[in-house]
């Protein structure tokens, strides 16, 4: 099911956005070829993985190796969704620039050269070999805890939301979505073993209760990163925008 959700939703991306210049597709009959494709893997997947599932124990353990192939897709859909939406954030000021210039006057749509999508897909590439190191081992370790199938859940909630967006012509943060779709997952865990345990301890009926200390010590998403995290995302916007002030006020007095 989770491989037929991947598949439904990249088929309907590429069916609205990347057969447009070929073929204009309305978004109900793009839906519709993302529902037969996404019925279609299902029906080819089930007994693949049914056949690899013979012989393996019902643990987390099992589950890396059927997660390994779909997880580097959902990665690839990902980065698929990252360029698609945080490359044309950075590209379409520099467009509208480029334009200004050649053009002397502004548009609400601007042809948008080849060098300045190659520019684009350079500098996420170059900035992500720099310093993605340390935003990858922060979200993929020191955030909550992440197995295969965890991991999974990640990556394709984040590029749905992605997707979603720039198709919509929402500019958001993939990081953002990305973090968002780590703390969701950690957050369920957490639910899920409170309720369990509720669960447990009803069943047994020994009226007993979880102490403050253990509770505190079974938290799966840390805190500090959380509220680390959740200030950025509050400071990012206002303190780009001053910053962006400042730097065009310095450069009218420099070069009026």
């Amino acid at each position: 099911m989770l491989i037929a959700i991947m598949v439904a939703a990249f088929s309907t991306y590429l069916a609205v956005k990347g057969l447009k210049r070929i073929v204009k597709i309305e978004l109900e009959t793009a839906l519709l070829i993302g529902l037969g494709l996404g019925v279609l893997s299902y029906l080819i997947t089930r007994p693949i993985i049914a056949r690899q599932s013979e012989g393996l124990e019902n643990r987390n353990k099992s589950l890396k190796r059927l997660f390994v192939i779909p997880l580097v897709i959902s990665a690839a859909l990902l980065s698929f969704a990252h360029g698609a939406n945080d490359v044309a954030n950075a590209v379409g000021p520099l467009a509208a620039i480029v334009h200004a210039v050649e053009i002397g006057d502004s548009a609400g749509k601007v042809d948008i050269p080849i060098w300045v999508m190659l520019i684009g897909a350079f500098g996420i590439s170059f900035g992500l070999f720099l310093f993605g190191p340390k935003l990858i081992r922060m979200v993929g370790n020191q955030i909550t805890k992440l197995n295969a199938m965890r991991a999974y859940c990640v990556s394709l909630s984040a590029a749905i939301t992605v997707i979603i967006a720039s198709t919509l012509g929402l500019p958001v943060s993939s990081t953002h979505i990305a973090v968002g779709a780590v703390f969701g997952v950690g957050f369920f865990r957490e639910w899920h073993m409170e309720h369990r345990i509720k669960l447990d301890l009803k069943k047994q009926k020994t009226g007993k209760t979880v102490a403050a200390a253990e509770r505190k010590r079974r938290k799966l998403v840390r805190r500090s990163h959380f509220l680390t995290i959740l200030a950025a995302w509050v400071i990012t916007v206002p303190a780009a925008a001053i910053l962006s002030g400042l730097i065009f006020t310095l450069l009218r007095l420099v070069f009026a």
